[in-house]
């Protein structure tokens, strides 16, 4: 077994695609390869397989090497629920609240769980390729690190350093990096690649020589910038794709605490869909469709949601015959009140909520993490749909006998009486292209549409990533890297 780890200069540097890049092209070759983060923090993740969940990133790498993801790729996962405290997932299972202070005094404990996933997974597949959170040279972090050289150091794996050339100072990246390591950290950092590159690279080689000559590390290569690459971000919300004439304009605001921002990616694509993402503080457009995402402070981003005059701007939408559609916590958010006696989520207290759906919701411990599959409830017809549920609130009332979608677990969501209002608790709805489908003609697109096939899109960027790999960087290296000369 080999591992190789891929660290970064700055977070979004890269190190996510790259890792991803490296595993469809290993998956290729027929190698056994998995991916493995040590360390995430994230409000984008998935349930696997074992019934656990883990970064939205790595279960991409997981599809990249051909395998299901499992919860010993990402052994922790740290998810904010304020400034300065997040939940902490342990090898896929909530293990509890932490503020910023009591976790870093606890990630030597953390530590444990992380060697004892990766020989997990060491013992199941040939190759590692293991992914770096932020960056190496974080000062104020480095003492009992578990997400990067010190994870690294334990296991006395080798490290590539990825800088994003497309932000500008690369070779300060890169060499100051470095710089801030120890002895032993720039010893088994072996080169760099650097991501990112449009242009012509005859004009970069003299500052690879450099670079070559100042650290005596090899550039194991210069990936391009991959133009139209939509693929799942890790924390970024990225913008949308182009769109046609008349498509139809779909609004989301960007609350604070936005999870599972992934579900929208297939509408990005859709060139019938112009999606509109609106932070804090900017104007709120018309839309035809206002779509309340996922939460991981559902009762937190409720009161934000009012502060920033949404209900005003949906009710008057709703007047103008327009549509509301909530996912997971943006549909808790349109029942009468989200109750978190506990502080499951952050403070503990009741919101009221917009009113929109004749239900409440009330947070109780025992996160429903589950994949699931059933039926849509639209329009009269049943369309097929699947996805996966991750939340802790239980919501009742007489609107969720009008449910948006039967699954395999009884009702999920609720529709009103006009339809102008649905939600569910569903992540990954327009995943499936009936099911997106379906739900678009719901929502007012109408039932002339482009099919969008977001799994064959995701393959399809995976292997452009791989096809990146193959061409521009050193494969000998890097197979003799990980020892597969």
């Amino acid at each position: 077994m080999t591992t190789l780890m891929i660290q970064g200069t700055t977070s979004d540097a890269g190190k996510t695609t790259v890792v991803a890049a490296l595993c469809r092209w290993l998956a290729r070759q027929g190698v056994a390869v998995a991916p493995f983060k040590p360390q995430n923090m994230a409000l984008n993740s998935a349930v696997t397989v074992d019934g656990g969940e883990i970064g939205r990133s790595t279960a991409l790498q997981a599809l990249a090497c051909g395998i299901e993801p499992h919860s010993d790729m990402n052994p922790v996962l740290l998810k904010p629920q304020s400034d300065c405290g997040a939940q902490v997932i342990l090898r896929g299972k909530v293990y509890g609240n932490m503020d910023a202070i009591d976790y870093h005094a606890y990630k030597a404990e953390a530590m444990q769980s992380v060697i004892e996933a990766w020989q997990a997974l060491s013992s199941r597949y040939d190759v590692i390729i293991a992914e770096g959170a932020g960056s190496p040279a974080e000062i104020n972090l480095r003492a009992n690190d578990i997400a990067n050289m010190g994870f690294a150091e334990a296991v006395d794996c080798p490290v590539l350093l990825v800088g994003d050339i497309d932000r500008g100072g690369v070779f300060a990246q890169l060499v100051g990096t470095l710089e801030l390591l120890s002895e032993t950290e720039r010893l088994r950092t072996k080169g760099f690649i650097i991501n990112r590159f449009r242009g012509d690279i005859s004009l970069l080689e003299p500052g690879l020589d450099w670079l070559t000559e100042r650290t005596a590390k090899p550039v194991f290569g210069v990936l391009p910038y991959l133009h139209g690459l939509i693929i799942d971000a890790e924390d970024s919300v990225g913008t949308s794709g182009s769109s046609e004439r008349g498509a139809l304009k779909v609004v989301v605001p960007v609350l604070p605490r936005i999870s599972n921002h992934n579900d929208f990616d297939p509408l990005r694509l859709h060139p019938g869909v112009d999606l509109i993402f609106v932070g804090p503080d900017q104007p709120i457009p018309s839309a035809d469709v206002i779509v309340l995402p996922g939460s991981k402070s559902t009762c937190h981003d409720l009161v934000w949601l009012k502060q920033q005059g949404w209900p005003k701007v949906i009710a008057r939408h709703l007047r103008y015959g327009g549509r509301v559609f909530g996912i997971c916590g943006g549909f808790q958010m349109l029942g009468t009140s989200v109750e978190d006696p506990d502080g499951l989520e952050g403070e503990a207290g009741l919101v009221e909520g917009l009113g929109l759906l004749a239900m409440a919701t009330r947070m109780v411990a025992g996160k429903q993490l589950r994949t699931v599959q059933g039926t849509l409830r639209l329009g009269g017809s049943e369309t097929a749909v699947s996805g996966y549920e991750m939340h802790n609130g239980v919501s009742s009332g007489v609107a969720l006998e009008c449910p948006f979608a039967m699954i395999s677990n009884g009702p999920d969501g609720a529709i009103s009486q006009d339809a102008q209002v649905m939600g569910t608790y569903m992540h990954g709805v327009f995943d499936e292209p009936e099911a997106c489908a379906a739900i678009l003609q719901a929502l007012g697109l109408g039932s002339q549409q482009v099919s969008v096939d977001y799994h064959t899109h995701r393959q399809r960027q995976l292997d452009r990533l791989a096809d990146a790999v193959e061409a521009s960087l050193d494969v000998n290296q890097l197979r003799s890297l990980l020892n597969l000369v």
